[in-house]
């Protein structure tokens, strides 16, 4: 049908521009924020690359949603102002035949959108923590470059060593300054060599000394070593608790605590989200050409703005438990739902939301006229 084809036709065009746009733009600001997590030693720069593909993926379903909103708006406002909906409503079509054809080009978009937030998000963003947390929790002695000073990872003890690039677990001329509540210490060796013992790991120094300066009494106390034990990486290895966002779907159905579901009615949320904002532009893509040029389309960006923190609002009520799952799920997108399908059912049976200024004016010239009467 040519009414079907020509509409999902530019509705591809639009998509695709759009797509390819905000694609640009988020690509742009998400490398710069990632440029900037490593040049703070949060993440590692061979990595960079990696996790802004991750970021990427996991913000996806949310460019994907913006994107056919912005197109469905568009085209349909566009056919408003060359007149080409005229054309097509004298032709015999109704304005609820469009839904058909938009959600023939659309449920794919809709369906891939469900995907990511179900499947990919958990995954992309477990993906990223772990890539963060890998560089963050590094052994000190990773942490080091050779001759330059470097911060452990609980921030007590500042390293320097000279790396042997042959062994990667060995060093030399080794410098540790410790700070502790009541004492500063400074160690100074020849040579050091990573050891485990029952799990965990120490660095063992060979033909050093060590000084100790008190900070309660100012003594000081200075001692020799052939051998000198010391432990590293306490937390280095320490595993994180699980939470939400990378807990996978099933595994929050299984689980419904308050913050499992928190975080089910978010990844549903932008599934259901993205299929009513298909309908509320339909709803809302009018033009008149005696109104306020672009009028409408910022009133579906607000309303896109709105209804996406409306779902991360939401997901916070129900994790805090003053909101329940499905009077989330009911209330806000079935609630949605309804209110654009009755904006289309009055649209389609002529009545109009378009405010009439003048017979407002008229209307309260007549009541002040009837007050000071009586």
């Amino acid at each position: 049908m040519l009414f079907h084809s020509s509409l999902r036709q530019e509705l591809m065009k639009s998509f695709g521009a759009t797509l390819v746009i905000l694609v640009t733009i988020v690509l742009t600001m998400m490398l710069i924020r990632t440029l900037g997590q490593a040049s703070r030693g949060n993440v590692n720069p061979s990595e960079v690359s990696l996790v802004l593909g991750y970021t990427m993926l996991g913000h996806l379903q949310t460019i994907l949603t913006m994107s056919l909103f912005i197109s469905v708006i568009s085209t349909l406002m566009r056919i408003y102002k060359d007149s080409e909906m005229i054309i097509w409503l004298t032709g015999g079509n109704r304005l609820i035949d469009f839904i058909k054809p938009l959600f023939s080009f659309a449920w794919p978009i809709l369906l891939l959108i469900f995907v990511l937030a179900i499947w990919v998000w958990p995954w992309s963003y477990q993906q990223s923590q772990e890539l963060k947390d890998r560089f963050e929790k590094r052994g000190d002695l990773e942490r080091v470059a050779p001759g330059q000073f470097q911060e452990s990872s609980n921030g007590q003890r500042v390293f320097f060593i000279e790396k042997d690039l042959d062994a990667d677990k060995e060093g030399k001329n080794v410098f540790i300054v410790t700070h502790e509540r009541d004492r500063q210490t400074i160690t100074s060796a020849k040579s050091g060599r990573i050891q485990s013992v029952n799990g965990q790991r120490f660095l063992m120094l060979s033909n050093g000394q060590r000084l100790e300066i008190s900070n309660t009494n100012q003594t000081l106390k200075l001692s020799e070593f052939q051998e000198y034990a010391t432990r590293i990486d306490q937390d280095a290895f320490a595993k994180n608790d699980p939470i939400a966002r990378t807990t996978p779907t099933w595994d929050l159905i299984q689980k419904p605590s308050n913050y499992h579901l928190g975080e089910l009615s978010w990844r549903l949320g932008m599934g259901f989200a993205a299929f009513n904002l298909v309908l509320i532009g339909l709803a809302l893509a009018q033009v008149n050409s005696r109104g306020a040029k672009g009028r409408h389309g910022l009133l579906a960006l607000f309303i896109f703005i709105f209804y996406e923190n409306m779902v991360n609002l939401g997901q916070n009520w129900v994790e805090q438990g003053r909101l329940g799952f499905w009077g989330l799920m009911l209330g806000l997108h079935v609630g949605v739902c309804a209110l654009a399908v009755f904006i289309l059912w009055t649209r389609h049976i002529g009545v109009s939301w378009e405010l009439n200024t003048a017979r407002i004016d008229g209307f309260w010239s007549k009541f002040k006229g009837l007050r000071a009467s009586s």
